[in-house]
């Protein structure tokens, strides 16, 4: 593997598994260094494509999504970094896919848990195809001022704080990912910091070796010393002992390996990692830590003194002449996300929308305050929902009943009616279910099942004003304006609407007051003086006894009955009914297997 750097400013990397937080902090990093471009050239999403916008800076940027990883290398041929946050399940096949194309150079395997043998035939392969893996079970590497994988480092200010936005002199290599965050800190402190640092993942087979990497910093001309982080369990660091023994590394290296502590337990322990348990001696923290004692390299009597060992190493290097003091820079501060604002109370921003019906932030979603729970456990009905969202109260269960009554009664009224037929005609057309729907729909209006709000409005406007019947007849007649909710093209003196009958029963059975509903009859003993079909219809039924249901059940003010009136809230109830209808009609008509409608030419007057 040896060969040397593998990350530069330039480097692009493609990502997959789409995950927004560790993009964003590759994309922070890159800002933070003054890259150019942003590091994440591409997105594999499995079977999805499009794109992504994160930050670049204060700029927002769009990252294209690819739906194979061919595709995105294909799209991106200088992106030569595959990041890989796939499942444990999934990761080894898709990253083997990456490492056959010819553009990526290095994986990084984030997951733990990867088969070993599957790890062991990606090692296999990389090998022999000169690539190089990082991981399984990694955080994944950095090199300072330039490139990051992921998660590295953790958040800006701990970059900061170690000062991976420039280049500093020291090579870093470790197994563990959480132990390098904590040795940034510690070199950066004592040196003038990493240069290039890595974290080979604590899995019992690494995609690449602790002395895999110190032979390539070796090679690194701006890497002037190495720092080793091992840990008991497996025999990785005996490779760097006879690399060390072979005169194979002539920069100074500073290691320990912890664990020394397992000698302390009577029976073996495994700590954190797959590959953290000593197998027997040789695997022990103290005897590699001796070995490499032994082989040249700087080794501290423990842990604590392990940071001495570093700063004494590096001050002679300084002194030698061979390191030279690093210009210190201020990164740019990066631009603090909207929602970590007004969190931390920094800034305050207007919302967009307003919503006072319902609430999902919870444990559980709220209509109007009442708990989804309580009301499948109270046996709450689809008028009591209807109360909770369109009134922001819970009516009483008379008034509930009525409202679901006036949902059946006006559900359908047959294939021939205006909406009806457009649904019909749509779904024979091939159309889908909401095409046929909203096709009906739009038929609603003043002349077709549109007239509830209106109706009410008028027969409402008239009682409150004390209008006699003729009065209020007579004067919409001068005004050229049809009385709403009196007629019907069917229904007549001798054959009423056994739905307006229904309602009537249920409103003198069960509401307090009816004077609404009352005037409006009057008004139909006036009107059917006139015509036959001059009835009162279920638009005028549901509209006065709508109007006797908000006065009557002390729940309403004045202003808020007219406000009800107004906004529409009665002819969405006939909406809400008629769509059970119309979509019942759609699935009719393609259950049936109905050809394409044609109107008939004997049923089209045809003229000039």
């Amino acid at each position: 593997m040896a060969t040397g750097q593998i990350f530069s400013k330039t480097t692009q990397a493609l990502f997959y598994n789409y995950k927004q937080l560790p993009i964003q902090r590759m994309l922070d990093f890159d800002f933070l260094c003054g890259r150019e471009t942003p590091s994440v050239a591409g997105i594999i999403n499995p079977g999805s494509d499009g794109f992504q916008k994160l930050f670049f800076g204060q700029e927002e940027i769009a990252i294209p999504v690819h739906p194979t990883i061919e595709a995105a290398c294909n799209a991106h041929p200088t992106a030569d970094v595959f990041i890989n946050f796939a499942s444990f399940r999934s990761a080894a096949a898709s990253s083997m896919s990456a490492l056959k194309q010819p553009t990526i150079r290095v994986v990084a395997i984030i997951a733990e848990g990867v088969p070993e043998s599957d790890t062991k035939q990606l090692i296999s392969y990389a090998r022999a195809n000169n690539k190089v893996i990082i991981g399984p079970a990694t955080v994944g590497g950095i090199q300072a001022g330039a490139f990051k994988i992921g998660d590295t480092a953790g958040t800006i200010d701990n970059i900061i704080q170690c000062k991976l936005y420039r280049p500093g002199s020291v090579g870093f290599v470790s197994k563990s990912g959480g132990m390098s965050n904590e040795m940034y800190n510690t070199i950066a402190r004592v040196t003038d910091g990493i240069y290039e640092g890595i974290a080979i993942g604590g899995d019992v087979f690494p995609g690449s070796t602790l002395s895999d990497h110190i032979l390539r910093f070796n090679n690194i001309p701006q890497v002037k010393m190495m720092v080793v982080l091992g840990e008991l369990g497996g025999k990785d660091e005996y490779s760097l002992v006879e690399a060390l023994k072979q005169g194979k590394v002539q920069k100074p290296v500073v290691a320990w390996v912890s664990g020394t502590c397992a000698r302390l337990f009577k029976s073996e322990v495994q700590f954190g990692h797959a590959g953290a348990k000593s197998g027997g001696e040789l695997e022990s923290a103290q005897a590699k830590n001796q070995a490499l004692r032994d082989a040249g390299a700087v080794v501290p009597t423990s842990y604590e003194a392990l940071e001495t060992a570093i700063k004494e190493t590096f001050e002679k290097l300084v002194e030698d002449g061979k390191i030279s003091p690093v210009t210190e820079i201020t990164p740019p501060p990066i631009p603090e996300d909207l929602k970590t604002a007004i969190k931390s109370g920094k800034v305050r921003a207007p919302t967009h929308i307003i919503s006072t019906i319902s609430d999902d932030r919870g444990e559980e979603p709220c209509y109007a305050g009442v708990p989804m729970s309580t009301i499948i456990e109270q046996g709450y009905g689809v008028g009591d929902v209807i109360s909770l969202l369109w009134f922001k109260r819970s009516l009483p269960r008379y008034c509930t009943q009525f409202i679901e009554m006036c949902i059946m009664l006006c559900a359908d009224h047959g294939p021939c009616v205006s909406g009806a037929h457009n649904s019909i005609v749509t779904a024979r057309a091939g159309k889908d279910l909401v095409s046929s729907l909203v096709s009906g729909l739009l038929t609603i209006g003043p002349r077709f099942g549109g007239a509830i709000d209106d109706a009410a409005r008028y027969f409402k406007d008239a009682y409150d004003r004390g209008l006699t019947p003729y009065e209020f007849v007579e004067g919409m007649k001068k005004k050229g304006i049809r009385v709403p909710g009196i007629g019907h093209r069917i229904k007549s003196r001798d054959n009423r609407d056994k739905r307006v009958q229904l309602l009537q029963k249920y409103a003198h059975t069960h509401f307090p007051s009816v004077k609404y509903m009352e005037y409006a009859v009057q008004v139909e003993t006036y009107t059917l003086s006139k015509a036959n079909n001059l009835v009162l219809n279920v638009d005028g039924a549901i509209g006065s006894l709508f109007l006797d249901l908000l006065s009557g059940s002390g729940m309403f003010s004045k202003q808020e009955i007219d406000e009800i009136v107004e906004i529409g809230y009665l002819n969405g109830l006939f909406v809400l009914a008629r769509s059970i209808g119309l979509i019942g009609h759609t699935f009719d008509q393609k259950r049936l297997k109905q050809p394409l409608y044609r109107h008939a030419w004997e049923d089209v007057l045809y003229t000039k």
